[in-house]
């Protein structure tokens, strides 16, 4: 049998929830990392916090919080990362032994498709897997190089290019929340993905509610607009925000 001969064994259905599942993958994730001016998504608000973060941390003594709250983050990706592995496993497990799939299909009174469409279908499911996997393993590598950085700052805030440090701790971050987001969101969709099995109509369905989801949770949420409220009565900054002899900035005038 042909390429083409196997690709008939697909309806036009099949190609546009197919179609439909990456443009909705790849918009949602640029909407959310690119949100329009003046409604900045929850990601894009919890990087504010995360610089802000690594300014209180310069003048907080011990930094036994930041530590903790960092190996948290690293714990965090680590599981997603080895439940990854444990679910890639388990569709590679299925790839050639599709007979339980094709009984489950017949209980239920589905379409009787040939093994291959339904290798198709899982090996479709494990790349999204395998891309959350590597996300969430670079996530946490960067999270590691963010300990490391954050513990070569300086515990004075006088010191020289304290301030900078602090932003490249923060950068670091953001950048490795950036990845465990995006890990998450491939998660999201492998999820979506995984009603392929059902039919073309399931996967349609599971992917509009999936970006419907993201969507809300990240700009109609009930935690965005708690991340956007400010403190009815904020307390003055604790340090100065002239500059310093040294020439550098206080972290009221940082640009972190």
């Amino acid at each position: 049998m042909t390429l083409i001969d196997r690709l008939t064994l697909f309806s036009q259905l099949d190609f546009a929830a197919c179609a439909l599942l990456l443009l909705g993958w790849l918009g949602i994730g640029w909407r959310i990392e690119n949100p329009p001016a003046g409604k900045p998504s929850v990601s894009e608000l919890m990087s504010q916090f995360r610089r802000e973060w690594m300014v209180q941390m310069v003048t907080r003594q011990p930094r036994i919080f930041d530590a903790q709250l960092i190996s948290n983050l690293r714990h965090g990706s680590a599981f997603f990362a080895s439940a990854s592995m444990i679910a890639i496993g388990g569709g590679l497990a299925l790839i050639g032994n599709t007979d339980q799939l094709v009984g489950v299909a017949r209980d239920l009174s589905l379409d009787m498709a040939p093994a291959f469409v339904w290798d198709v279908k899982i090996i479709f499911v494990l790349s999204l897997l395998s891309n959350a996997f590597l996300k969430y393993v670079w996530a946490h590598r960067l999270f590691g190089y963010c300990f490391v950085l954050m513990a070569a700052v300086p515990n004075s805030d006088d010191a020289p290019h304290v301030y900078d440090r602090a932003q490249q701790a923060a950068d670091l971050s953001i950048t490795a929340a950036r990845s465990f987001n995006r890990a998450m969101r491939s998660t999201y969709f492998a999820l979506a993905t995984a009603a392929w099995l059902i039919g073309p109509e399931a996967w349609i369905l599971t992917t509009l509610i999936t970006i419907s989801v993201l969507y809300r949770r990240e700009f109609a949420s009930q935690s965005r607009r708690i991340l956007q409220k400010l403190p009815a009565n904020p307390e003055p900054p604790r340090h100065s925000a002239a500059a310093r002899s040294d020439g550098g900035l206080s972290p009221t005038s940082h640009q972190l």
